[in-house]
C-alpha cells in the first residue's frame, strides 16, 4: 500500500505573456522577488517556485532584457515563440511549461500587482475554488467606449452561451496547476482558453481588486488592435456552446404546434360551419408556411445542435476530470477559521 507523503509546501508559478514589456518587466520582476523572499522568509506555506515568462515575438528588446534577468534570478523560465501567436496562445505556452499546484497568469504591464496573488489566493481556498478571476472595482481603462463595450460583449455571450462565468472573464486569474495544464492542453487555434477552463471546473469565484491599464491611460496604446479584439471576440463566440440554438428549435416546434392546432380548428369549421369561412384559400396558405417553416427551423436547429456537439469534441472538451484538493488543508491550518477571507461569503 503506498502512503502519500504529507503536503508541507504549496508551490506556485506565474505566466506572463511578453509583446511590448521593456518598460515593464523589470519591475515586475523585481515585485516578484520581493513577494518571493517575503513568503520564504515569513515562513508561508506557498513557494514561487518559477516565474514563466514567454516572448510572443517581442516588438523592443524585452527578449534580451528577460535572458539578462534570467542570469540573475534562476527561477525565471523564459518560452520564445517563433512568431506572434497572440497573448491566448502566448499564456497556453507558458501554462504547459509550468508543473506548480497553482498558476497565476499576469500581463507583462504591471496593470496586475504580484502584491494581490496571495489575496486571491486565500480568498481561493476559503471559498473552496478551484479558479479564481480578478475583476477590477472601477473602469480599467478609463475610456467609456472601450470599458463599456468589453462588458456589454461579455453579457452577451454569456446570454446567448448560458455561461454566465464570461461575464467575469480576465487575464489575471489564479487557478489550480493542474486544471490550467489540462485546459492549455487541449487549446487548439480556435479555442478560447477560458471557455476551455470551464470545462475542467465549474468552481470559478470574483475578487474584486483595484486595477488599471496604466499603459493605455497614459498613452492610449495598447497590445491589441481592433482587428485583434474582432478576433478575440470571434473565439469566444465559437468556443462556446451556444445555447441560443435550442431556443431557435423551440421556437420551430411551437409554429408547427400552432399551426397544426389552427388547421385542425379552420377543417372542422369547413366541415361544421362552412358559411363562418368568408375568405377561401389564405388561412391555409398561411399556415402551410407556418408549418413547413416551423419544421425547417426545428431540423436546422438540430444539425446545429449536432455540429455544436461535433465542435466541442473536436476542440477537447473532457468528459471527466480530477482534482486533489488535499493540499487546500495546509492553507486553511496556516490562516486559521478566524481570517477574514475564511468567512466571507462567496460573491455571486
Amino acid at each position: 500500500m503506498v502512503i502519500d507523503e504529507p503536503i508541507t509546501k504549496i508551490s506556485l508559478s506565474t505566466v506572463t505573456p511578453v509583446y511590448a514589456g521593456h518598460e515593464y518587466l523589470q519591475l515586475l520582476v523585481g515585485r516578484l522577488a520581493e513577494l518571493r523572499k517575503k513568503w520564504a522568509d515569513s515562513g508561508y506555506p506557498v513557494d514561487l517556485t518559477n516565474a514563466v515568462f514567454v516572448n510572443d515575438d517581442s516588438r523592443d528588446d524585452s527578449l534580451e532584457l528577460l535572458y539578462r534577468l534570467q542570469q540573475k534570478h534562476s527561477w525565471i523560465t523564459i518560452v520564445n515563440l517563433s512568431r506572434n501567436f497572440g497573448q491566448h496562445q502566448a499564456t497556453v505556452a507558458g501554462l504547459l511549461h509550468t508543473a506548480s499546484d497553482w498558476v497565476v497568469t499576469l500581463d507583462e504591464d504591471l496593470q496586475h500587482n504580484p502584491d494581490f496573488i496571495e489575496t486571491l489566493l486565500e480568498t481561493t481556498i476559503a471559498r473552496g475554488m478551484d479558479i479564481c478571476y480578478a475583476n477590477p472595482e472601477k473602469p480599467v481603462h478609463q475610456s467609456w467606449l472601450r470599458d463599456r463595450g468589453s462588458r456589454v460583449w461579455k453579457a452577451t455571450v454569456a446570454l446567448l452561451t448560458g455561461n454566465w462565468h464570461v461575464r467575469e472573464f480576465n487575464s489575471f486569474r489564479l487557478m489550480r496547476g493542474n486544471l490550467a495544464r489540462a485546459a492549455a492542453s487541449v487549446c487548439s487555434h480556435g479555442t478560447y482558453f477560458d471557455i476551455a477552463l470551464c470545462w475542467f471546473s465549474d468552481r470559478i469565484t470574483v475578487l474584486k481588486l483595484p486595477l488599471k491599464d496604466e499603459r493605455f491611460i497614459e498613452g492610449k496604446t495598447s497590445g491589441y488592435t481592433l482587428r485583434k479584439l474582432f478576433s478575440h471576440a470571434r473565439r469566444l463566440i465559437i468556443s462556446s456552446e451556444t445555447k441560443v440554438l435550442r431556443i431557435g428549435a423551440v421556437i420551430g416546434l411551437l409554429a408547427i404546434a400552432a399551426s397544426t392546432i389552427l388547421g385542425s380548428k379552420i377543417l372542422l369549421d369547413k366541415l361544421l360551419v362552412p358559411e363562418s369561412i368568408l375568405v377561401q384559400g389564405w388561412t391555409s396558405l398561411i399556415l402551410t408556411v407556418l408549418f413547413f417553416s416551423g419544421l425547417i427551423t426545428v431540423l436546422l436547429g438540430v444539425i446545429l445542435e449536432y455540429l455544436s456537439v461535433i465542435l466541442l469534441h473536436t476542440q477537447g472538451k473532457p468528459t471527466f476530470f480530477e482534482v486533489d484538493r488535499r493540499g487546500d488543508q495546509l492553507l486553511r491550518h496556516y490562516y486559521g477559521e478566524e481570517s477574514a477571507a475564511f468567512s466571507t461569503p462567496e460573491e455571486d
